[in-house]
């Protein structure tokens, strides 16, 4: 069964938390949440023959290619594409093709790209999926950055996460500005707001990097990596999206998750080895929707916690019934 889907719009201007975590994208099938993916590789890919403002369909296909090898060279993951060549299609979903281009949203004057997907609803595997960059928008290929114009290999960086299955990470601080949210600082791509006009963000972080190989990982991966799995309980019952971070004070990594089942179990995937320190807060200061469908009963009327002691990551296996408790604010 085919089904098209929007992804959580990137890199949204407005409007966003800062906290810490990555999230998969996927389908429920009954009670079992199956993670969005690719079955084949190389992903084979078109770019829209439409130029913008600054920037041509052949700088743009460049600045794609250059964030698709930042992605592929995450190690101990298996992933490739394929540029097919230039199309007069615009990047919409069902028409069978992959296609990243700009079009001209100004409907959409606080979004700077978005990702959309056809996908089986029955395994996960994507089927197609799409990339618009908003013309509206300044935009700039130039290597060190160019002032008031967005960075291309930047956004695509980001977008292209979400192409590769990739929900946002929520590890960065942001400022209430001009009526919405302004970046101070992130340590993830896959942050929903994009730094200001003229910054780049094209280096992958730990939080990317786990995300990635939850999804694609080889043996070797699983065999060299481990997870921590336990709930976040208020009161003894079950905490419905909290945020669930990961810190690794030896190398300073961050990586996190959510829990996202009512009975507030929460999955970490991709850890060093070792000790670290796990800390559970509530999603209270920006838009859920950036993160969990805000049809969902999401808790964020608990404090900020820490777990008791350092959870010891073992090489390969899973640090379990690890239980966060908070307490209501």
């Amino acid at each position: 069964m085919k089904r098209r889907i929007a992804a959580v719009i990137a890199a949204l201007i407005l409007s966003a938390p800062a906290a810490e975590a990555y999230l998969k994208l996927g389908t429920r099938i009954g009670d079992n949440f199956v993670p969005l993916h690719w079955a084949a590789f190389p992903i084979r890919y078109f770019v829209t023959n439409r130029d913008a403002a600054g920037v041509t369909a052949p700088q743009l296909q460049q600045a794609v290619a250059g964030a698709l090898t930042t992605w592929s060279a995450v190690p101990n993951v298996s992933i490739s594409s394929q540029f097919v060549g230039f199309t007069g299609a615009s990047p919409v979903t069902g028409d069978g093709m992959t296609v990243i281009g700009f079009q001209n949203r100004p409907d959409l004057d606080r979004t700077l790209g978005a990702t959309s997907f056809t996908i089986d609803s029955v395994t996960g595997e994507v089927i197609e999926s799409d990339i618009f960059l908003n013309s509206v928008f300044p935009w700039s290929v130039t290597p060190g950055g160019e002032a008031g114009r967005q960075d291309v290999e930047s956004i695509a960086l980001h977008e292209l996460g979400h192409l590769l299955g990739l929900g946002h990470s929520a590890i960065g601080e942001t400022e209430l500005f001009g009526g919405g949210r302004r970046v101070l600082g992130a340590e993830t791509v896959m942050f929903p707001i994009a730094f200001p006009a003229g910054t780049l963000n094209r280096a992958l972080r730990a939080d990317d990097i786990a995300g990635l190989s939850d999804i694609y990982g080889n043996d070797q991966f699983r065999s060299s990596t481990g997870s921590i799995t336990g709930r976040v309980t208020k009161n003894g019952a079950g905490v419905l999206g909290a945020h669930v971070v990961a810190f690794n004070p030896e190398t300073g990594k961050l990586v996190g998750g959510f829990s996202l089942t009512a009975d507030g179990t929460f999955t970490i995937a991709g850890l060093d080895p070792g000790l670290h320190v796990l800390r559970a807060e509530p999603l209270d200061d920006g838009d859920v929707g950036s993160f969990l469908n805000p049809a969902q009963p999401v808790d964020v009327d608990f404090k900020a916690a820490l777990f008791d002691r350092l959870v010891a990551v073992p090489r390969g296996g899973t640090a379990a019934a690890v239980e966060v408790k908070v307490t209501p604010k």
